[in-house]
């Protein structure tokens, strides 16, 4: 049976400061296709919509250009904007500026109804992950990182939130390990410590590419890592 289409996606690791890190995750449903039970940050699949979205707000440059790098030039703004769309969905919390939205399509009119349009600024893209062969579905995901401290609402409140992740919440960091995750989450917040750790802003992004053929993993701007 061949693969599946390899969809590009967006995800975003919401990040805060408690006395201490922690990140906002939650648990997909039993019965998913995609990684079933497993705790993950919010995220999914760009629609076909996302790059006709009005953005208040982009990341800085650096940031749209490695997004850009092998890809249509239309692709980065629609990835910003299915993160921006894929966190109001699964947590029902806002990335955006307060304004109105006079005239939103139908899946962002839940959003609108806050006040607020959606703004991609101060998102940094942290890494990339192709899914490996084999699986039922398969993404080119960016992952995005974000200070919770931007987020438009209360960051606790999750009551606009869709039934797509249960048991939203704030995991310290250290804690999360004790969670069921998948492969590449784990791997993710093993960069997100160490650049921690540093102290520093992110560098060259890490990017897992996984085709037909071989397994690499490097970093976009930078060199392959062994």
């Amino acid at each position: 049976m061949p693969d599946p289409e390899i969809r590009d996606a967006a995800t975003v690791i919401l990040l805060r400061d408690r006395g201490g890190p922690q990140v906002l995750m939650g648990q997909r449903g039993a019965k998913a296709v995609f990684m079933p039970s497993k705790f993950v940050f919010p995220g999914g699949a760009v629609d076909p919509g996302d790059v006709a979205v009005p953005l208040a707000g982009l990341p800085d440059g650096i940031c749209l250009e490695r997004l850009g790098e092998g890809v249509a030039p239309d692709l980065p703004r629609a990835l910003v904007a299915a993160a921006i769309r894929e966190t109001w969905e699964e947590t029902g919390l806002v990335l955006g500026r307060e304004g109105a939205w006079p005239d939103p399509p139908a899946d962002w009119q839940g959003f609108a109804a806050t006040g607020h349009v959606p703004s991609g600024e101060g998102l940094r893209f942290f890494f990339r992950a192709i899914t490996p062969p084999g699986r039922p579905r398969r993404f080119d995901a960016r992952f995005f990182l974000a200070d919770a401290d931007a987020l438009g609402l209360e960051a606790e409140d999750f009551s606009r939130a869709s039934d797509e992740l249960s048991l939203l919440q704030w995991i310290p960091l250290p804690e999360v390990r004790r969670f069921d995750l998948p492969f590449i989450t784990e791997v993710v917040l093993a960069e997100l410590a160490a650049m921690l750790r540093r102290g520093a802003q992110p560098g060259p992004v890490p990017f897992y590419d996984n085709d037909d053929e071989e397994s690499l993993f490097r970093r976009l701007g930078g060199r392959a890592l062994l």
